[in-house]
């Protein structure tokens, strides 16, 4: 392939990236109904309370994604070094394809493109060890919190209720033990033949050091605290009326559905309202104000860094001058 095929190919791709994405973004907006039932839901609120709580919501997913920029950093520090700027827009890249493939798959794809072509693949084994750091999280609370929702809501007998605390546990606890252990995947990966020539990627996995894990996962906690708090915040102002405990629980069953369901983000919105709507339904009789509070966070998590994002796409260049 010449040079100026390169060239114009590698414009074809950033247009097309950059097209999906704002497909994307413009369908589920203008079709968003939920983001209008929380326009009126907010307008019989006090402006200068709405705003500033709106403001927050939006700073902390500046928070929130630049501890995942800080994360991204150190997972990468002995495989190759990136300046933070480098780092941004790595993960903001990510972001933009993550919306457009199914369950954001594309996110290694996007992530791994501005690292150095013989890094890529180590570097998207070191990106799993910290998307499963806060799957951990995800499913520790999300284990342990369905346990208090059954035991609550569901009137269970008290023999049944201890096996199911006892299955919590024993959930939660074993994603714990298997993180900290990651290493093994590396020797599972050696036992099956199809995918021994994979296993020099998963070598990576043998430097990843309890300290390092201890370290991302630490990292992760302050994301998942962050997120969680962008929920909070809303609710306490929309819906006072729901105890802090039930809401900080159920917010960590939604969590845990939404992880456990494989979806694209195209219908990633509705998967969200649908589980929440239920869900809170057992505190609350406003569904609509739940469904809409969830669509507020989808749009300023998700749909607002894809759009920054889309801008990073631009600068990759995706046919490089070889074909590793």
């Amino acid at each position: 392939m010449t040079q100026k095929q390169k060239k114009y190919l590698n414009i074809l791709i950033k247009l097309l990236i950059v097209g999906l994405a704002f497909w994307f973004v413009y369908s589920k907006v203008s079709n968003q109904k939920n983001l209008a039932v929380f326009t009126k839901l907010v307008n019989g609120l006090d402006s200068q309370l709405l705003n500033s709580v709106l403001l927050i919501v939006l700073l902390l997913m500046f928070v929130n994604w630049a501890l995942e920029i800080v994360k991204w950093k150190y997972l990468l520090k002995d495989l190759e070094t990136l300046s933070f700027w480098k780092a941004t827009k790595s993960v903001f890249c990510g972001l933009t394809w993550a919306i457009f493939t199914p369950n954001r798959i594309g996110e290694y794809g996007g992530r791994i493109m501005l690292l150095r072509n013989q890094n890529r693949a180590k570097g998207a084994v070191l990106m799993g060890v910290g998307l499963f750091a806060q799957l951990v999280l995800t499913s520790f609370f999300g284990a342990l919190s369905i346990a208090w929702f059954v035991t609550t809501f569901l009137h269970t007998p008290t023999s049944i209720n201890f096996g199911i605390w006892m299955i919590a546990v024993v959930y939660a606890l074993g994603f714990v033990i298997l993180y900290f252990n990651v290493h093994w995947i590396d020797y599972w990966i050696g036992k099956f033949k199809i995918l021994k020539r994979l296993r020099p990627f998963f070598s990576v996995l043998l430097d990843v050091k309890p300290k390092m894990l201890f370290n991302v996962l630490s990292l992760s906690f302050c994301r998942f605290f962050v997120f969680t708090s962008q929920y909070i915040i809303l609710m306490l102002v929309i819906l006072p009326e729901i105890s802090i405990l039930s809401m900080i629980l159920m917010i960590f069953i939604l969590f845990f559905v939404q992880a456990a369901v494989p979806t694209l983000d195209l219908f990633d919105f509705s998967v969200r309202s649908f589980v929440a709507s239920n869900l809170f339904s057992y505190v609350t009789t406003q569904d609509i104000a739940v469904m809409a509070i969830v669509s507020c966070i989808w749009f300023v998590n998700l749909i607002l860094p894809a759009i920054i994002g889309s801008f990073f796409v631009l600068n990759v260049n995706y046919i490089g001058d070889n074909n590793s």
